[in-house]
């Protein structure tokens, strides 16, 4: 067992395998893809699929330890895997100008085109990909290249704008945003590596520098969902998607609503596999268990790309962990819970109920009760252990015991559970409420009460209420009218246990996981028939724990790399009781670690979020990166630091990025924006 990746290291493939360490895919814009191939050594003679992962991350240093443990057990199975880095990253030539642009997929329907004319391939590609990679393999499905016979999209989305790193329900990811910004600036930066593109790598790096875009600008520019966002969205036209999609994701990762709302909007054939994990590859997550995911992947490209019988289309549509309560934590390396499905989504009339408890002032009960009217007021401390919108599964990312959350709160809780309940698909919040703001957000928790006390983050959703007609067309509130507004909590797979209550939480801020609004707000609930939970209850089936189970995580031997200093993480929450200051603070080292090629590379991060209680436009958010990358007597580092501010009316963001080339800087950026507030 390869402890560190926790795969068990497998080197006996029925196919032998060479390795093409750097080829070039020449576009028709003279634009040269670095591109490295793992594939069997008598391809030539006999031809096989392709399999195609398309990414920023630079596949020489970035990705080359991941790469190398899945890419070649692809080859050992009989598959020409290919690691491309797209336009402006890693070895590639041009400059990386945005996420998901049409250009990125303009160009890999020529690397698709490519693979498919090599003469070791049989014609047949597969595409696949975690998050970014996950992202544009939908995305380039939608275009139909002719090649292209099947996918698997992991930890994405079909929604740029509702469900990524930049807004949720119409609120800025505080948390997230400027961060990913910063972090896409430093790893856009970095230069190609002499060793493969030669002593031009210089002006090749200030090209690439010189050029650089500030990342954040068009995100907050674009505050409503327009164009930017549909471009890219492919639940714009679910049908152009034709080929064959495997969907996977877990429980603690950011992405996985998506997973739903493809298995219902495809057409095409298709399978969801949720498990607990957080953003990784589901041979290697945490929380645990971990899969035989290379495995799985082979029954799904055997069958697609080889025509094999391998039963894969067989068995049920969707398979998820079922959760099962846990002492609240900000980490676990294994998830209690067990593994059910469903043989479609949505499932079959009678599959799952729709449970209602309405908000009375005895709590969530199965009748509704006379209306009264209950208030809750901004308290800007309210998210200080929301945990992180996208967990890597590291110490620090989950939420933690949400006692002093539902303490900042409006809750209402059920009675105890009498028995089991088991939970599958979106929970739903339906209120009548009114604010005292043009501006204001709703945030909604669905907590497990523990008999103890603990309280369990379960699900949430956020809202920008002036997003209420959706979120093209924002219009401001009136304050003092009544409003009828139903939130979609993300979705769970969640087995109460008996003894146990559900707690619904209310609140109009959630710092810093979203921007607080403009004003501080109230919000007034009316309970009654207008205000309710809705919980969709899933009943057991026989045959549940009669699933085969996976395999054990299998993985290729990794290229030999030496760990020089491993990595940490601390997350930090201070308050000041006299001036009603709150920070946290995220600090990661990454690790120095020195590659088979004699690259050695180490960074650091540093994420500040800030509030003065009471005053919203107090809030801030400072990001710092720091990467370096040597060989010998080569060595250079990259610095990228931005601040996120806002005012009533504006938002404000400064960034500086720098590149050394030994202790000599060797450019500089600067940007600053004012961008308006489009009611949020």
């Amino acid at each position: 067992m390869f402890k560190e990746l926790n795969v068990k290291v497998k080197a006996d493939f029925p196919y032998k395998i060479r390795e093409i360490e750097n080829t070039w895919i020449i576009l028709s814009d003279g634009t040269r893809l670095a591109a490295r191939i793992w594939l069997p050594k008598d391809a030539e003679k006999n031809p096989i699929p392709a399999i195609l992962e398309y990414l920023p991350y630079r596949k020489n240093d970035g990705t080359a330890i991941a790469d190398s443990i899945r890419h070649p057990y692809f080859a050992g199975h009989g598959y020409a895997a290919v690691r491309v880095d797209i336009r402006g990253s890693g070895e590639s030539d041009g400059v990386l100008q945005d996420e998901y642009l049409p250009q990125e997929q303009e160009d890999a329907l020529e690397v698709i085109a490519w693979l498919a004319e090599q003469p070791w391939c049989s014609g047949r590609v597969g595409m696949m990909g975690i998050s970014w990679g996950g992202f544009n393999s939908l995305q380039i499905a939608a275009r139909q290249p002719p090649s292209l016979k099947a996918i698997i999209t992991l930890c994405s989305t079909d929604d740029r704008y509702a469900d990524d790193v930049h807004y949720i329900g119409g609120c800025v990811l505080a948390n997230d945003m400027l961060s990913w910004a910063t972090s896409m600036l430093s790893i856009a930066a970095r230069p190609p590596d002499p060793d493969i593109v030669g002593e031009n790598w210089t002006k090749l790096w200030r090209e690439r520098l010189e050029n650089m875009p500030h990342f954040v600008e068009p995100w907050l520019t674009h505050q409503r969902r327009d164009e930017y966002w549909k471009q890219g969205s492919v639940c714009e036209d679910y049908a152009a998607i034709t080929c064959p999609v495997y969907a996977m994701g877990g429980w603690a990762d950011g992405y996985t609503d998506a997973i739903f709302r493809l298995l219902e909007g495809l057409e095409a054939p298709r399978k969801g596999l949720i498990g607990p994990w957080a953003h990784n590859w589901p041979n290697a997550a945490t929380p645990g268990p971990a899969i035989g995911f290379l495995q799985e992947c082979l029954r799904w490209w055997d069958h697609w790309l080889k025509d094999a019988e391998t039963g894969v289309m067989d068995e049920p549509m969707l398979r998820v962990w079922l959760q099962d309560h846990v002492t609240p934590a900000s980490y676990y390396s294994q998830r209690r819970g067990k593994w059910v499905a469903e043989s479609d989504w949505p499932p079959k009339e009678g599959r799952i109920e729709k449970q209602t408890l309405y908000l009375t002032r005895d709590g969530l009960g199965a009748r509704t009760a006379r209306e009264e009217v209950a208030c809750i007021d901004t308290v800007l401390g309210h998210g200080l252990e929301s945990g992180v919108w996208c967990p890597f599964g590291i110490p620090g990312d989950l939420p933690t015991d949400q006692r002093a959350e539902d303490g900042r709160s409006l809750c209402y809780d059920s009675r105890p559970a009498e028995q089991t309940v088991e939970v599958l698909g979106f929970p739903r919040v339906e209120l009548t409420l009114a604010v005292d703001r043009p501006v204001a957000q709703l945030v909604l928790r669905l907590c497990d009460v523990s008999p103890e006390g603990s309280s369990l983050l379960v699900s949430r959703g956020l809202l920008n209420l002036t997003h209420l007609n959706g979120h093209e067309g924002p219009e401001p509130l009136e304050p003092g009218q009544w409003y009828n507004v139903s939130i979609r909590l993300n979705a769970l797979a969640y087995l109460l246990p008996a003894g146990h209550h559900w707690r619904v939480a209310i609140a109009p801020a959630y710092w810093p996981f979203s921007w607080p609004s403009p004003e501080p707000v109230t919000i007034r609930l009316r309970t009654g028939e207008g205000s309710r939970l809705v919980l969709p209850v899933r009943f057991p089936q026989s045959g549940d724990g009669l699933l085969a189970g996976f395999q054990e995580p299998e993985g290729s031997r990794p290229i030999k790399y030496e760990t020089l200093e491993k990595p940490g993480t601390v997350r930090e929450i201070k308050r000041d009781i006299i001036s009603g200051l709150q920070t946290i603070e995220h600090r990661s080292n990454y690790g120095r670690v020195r590659l088979d090629n004699g690259l050695e590379t180490d960074g650091s991060s540093l994420d500040v979020y800030r509030i003065i209680e009471g005053d919203p436009t107090s809030a801030s958010v400072r990001c710092e990166r720091s990467f370096t990358m040597a060989r010998d007597r080569w060595r250079v580092r990259i610095e990228a630091n931005s601040k996120m501010t806002s005012t009533h009316d504006h938002f404000h963001v400064i960034s500086t990025l720098e590149a050394f080339e030994g202790d000599s800087r060797f450019c500089k950026r600067e940007w600053a924006i004012t961008i308006p507030r489009d009611l949020v």
